[in-house]
């Protein structure tokens, strides 16, 4: 018998809420699922299990206290290049998911998702090796048909997108202000707006998307 039919698989459990793991636990042995399963609260024990344990199946959140799973999702897939990694996360599903997908990830799950659709979505990952969610698959067309869904930084204006790229490179207010020769309050404003547009709320997260984006 294969795998499909005997369902034991190792999976790695990655959140740094033990509640939100030991409730994924329950679903998974309650799906039919009887390898074992491993737990993660860290970025960094995410990677080390996966080096060590036998995981096919990574169930992981996007944030974490030490990082975002973004940056680690590749190096999971560097590590062990046939595992399944489904995202598993309260950040916005529109907005969000088609980043994780992007850098690898099988799936993207809201933390909103009832019991069933979680089930369904860890069946999905075992048996077709991804899950695609309604929400993300819409986003998926809209982005097909308008680009800038995928690259949220065509929402800016030329000058916005110039200011962004002056932060990102580090660049403070005052600094930007006498280069482009305005007010340091103008470029508070445009800052504020930058951010509204991008749905982010630090430089941290707008150099990243920038990054994202080169």
């Amino acid at each position: 018998m294969n795998n499909l039919d005997t369902k034991t698989i190792n999976f790695l459990l990655a959140d740094d809420h033990s509640l939100i793991r030991q409730g994924m636990e329950i679903l998974i042995e309650e799906a039919g699922f009887d390898g074992e399963i491993f737990h993660a609260s860290t970025l960094q024990k995410v990677l080390e299990t996966v080096e060590k344990q036998p995981i096919e199946i990574v169930i992981i959140d996007a944030l974490f206290p030490d990082g975002n799973s973004i940056n680690t999702i590749p190096k999971i897939k560097n590590i062990k290049p046939e595992i399944k990694i489904l995202v598993f996360s309260g950040v916005d599903e529109s907005i969000q998911s088609i980043k994780y997908i992007n850098a690898g990830a099988n799936g993207f799950l809201s933390k909103l998702s009832e019991e069933n659709e979680i089930k369904e979505a860890i069946l999905k990952i075992h048996q077709t090796g991804k899950y695609i969610s309604s929400i993300t698959q819409g986003v998926l067309i809209d982005s097909l048909q308008n680009r800038r869904v995928i690259n949220p930084l065509q929402r800016l204006t030329e000058r916005e997108l110039e200011i962004a790229e002056m932060y990102a490179k580090g660049y403070g207010n005052l600094e930007i202000a006498n280069h482009l020769n305005v007010k340091q309050n103008t470029i508070s404003t445009i800052k504020k707006r930058i951010f509204d547009k991008l749905h982010i709320e630090n430089i941290v997260d707008l150099a990243e998307l920038i990054k994202n984006q080169h």
